[in-house]
């Protein structure tokens, strides 16, 4: 693979505010975007004066951050919550499917499992044909565990659609975004504004590097969450007037990068590719966020895996900041407490990890992987 032109970087010894960040240039440029709103000086500090940055922000000593495409990213501890390192981690982007992570903080708990729900004509009329879908029907009737499987696993805009309805109650679909944009203020994420569920392009969504560690933060402290996250194939069931579906876990590392627990991808045209992810390395959990990455030269995944390796290389006492905390009333408090394998419930497959040897070799699997070709072929919108 041909090395990448890398754009300058600044000397270590410049402030931080004045330190770009390392960055290389995409084969093809990306698409022109609107400039996001501002951030206000008071939120842009939010974690410490060092994240307050549109550049680098990296411990003092540190090896050099990996070049990307991302225009902004984030690693943290995700156990201790200390920020290693970031590019522009305050700064509004737009996020694609990574939404549906906040959907997830904003609804488990609120919602039972096994409830069985009808999906409405109203869930599937406004989808766009070539988005991502899990595979409901019109008058299908699945279980909410179903449904987080089909958004998590497959990024399904059609489960989105249906959990923040039922989960919005009286006020329905609204109703549950209007939950995940309260989930965010609980959580600090000042950045992170929902209009829909499915993270599919609204007015005024935003969310930044920073705000989706706290958000991923607060949906891997559920069990459920977790046990879902790291599923690799689930079966659902077939119901009155339904099929049962096969769902395999689209577009992580599960497979590819020793110790993930777990992500979720997101594309848009707008937002380009999105990611946000854990893995775990000797004892160590650290999550990693990206907005704004190209398809080439390693995509979304394969410059996660090469900002994961920069945090695990870094002592364990690095940090240039810090996650802020919420309240724990929802942390591994689902509604109703997790069972075991139910009659009828999706069953689940879980997590094999593959030894890969570095970034730069997972580019050419990312490159081939049916999500890449089908965001090629019909700029599909996750």
């Amino acid at each position: 693979m041909t090395t990448p032109a890398l754009l300058p970087v600044s000397p270590a010894s410049a402030a931080p505010s004045d330190r770009p960040c390392p960055a290389v240039r995409p084969p093809t440029p990306p698409p022109a975007v609107p400039a996001p709103p501002p951030v206000g000086a008071a939120d842009r500090a939010v974690g410490g004066e060092s994240l307050a940055t549109a550049g680098l922000a990296a411990p003092a000593g540190a090896p050099a951050a990996p070049a990307v495409t991302a225009t902004s990213w984030l690693v943290a501890d995700l156990d201790s919550g200390a920020v290693l390192g970031g590019c522009g981690p305050h700064e509004r982007r737009t996020p694609a499917s990574v939404q549906k992570m906040l959907l997830a903080a904003a609804l488990m708990p609120r919602l039972d499992p096994t409830q069985v729900v009808e999906v409405t004509r109203a869930d599937l009329r406004d989808l766009d044909p070539a988005s991502s879908v899990m595979g409901v029907v019109e008058g299908g009737h699945y279980s909410i565990e179903s449904l987080w499987l089909g958004l998590l696993l497959r990024s399904g805009n059609d489960a989105a659609n249906v959990l923040a309805r039922v989960g919005g109650g009286a006020a329905g679909r609204p109703g549950g975004v209007q939950a995940m944009n309260d989930e965010a203020h609980r959580l600090g994420a000042n950045q992170t504004h929902a209009a829909t569920p499915s993270g599919l392009d609204g007015p005024g969504q935003y969310t930044s590097a920073y705000d989706l560690a706290l958000i991923a933060r607060a949906t891997y402290a559920r069990a459920d969450f977790r046990r879902y996250v790291a599923t690799r194939v689930a079966q659902i069931p077939a119901g009155a007037g339904t099929s049962g579906l096969s769902i395999a876990h689209d577009n992580t590392l599960l497979d590819h990068y020793p110790g993930t627990l777990g992500g979720k991808t997101g594309f848009t045209d707008l937002a380009r590719q999105t990611y946000v992810g854990v893995a775990e390395r000797n004892g160590r959990r650290l999550v990693v966020t990206l907005l704004g990455a190209e398809t080439a030269p390693l995509g979304s995944l394969g410059e996660a895996a090469a900002l994961l390796d920069w945090g695990f290389a870094l002592s364990p006492g690095a940090s240039v900041g810090r996650l802020v905390d919420a309240d724990q009333q929802k942390q591994d408090h689902p509604v109703v407490a997790l069972k075991g394998e139910r009659p009828g419930a999706a069953r689940l497959s879980g997590p094999i990890t593959v030894g890969l040897g570095g970034a730069a070799a997972l580019a050419a699997l990312f490159l081939a992987a049916p999500w890449r070709r089908r965001a090629a072929r019909r700029a599909a919108r996750r």
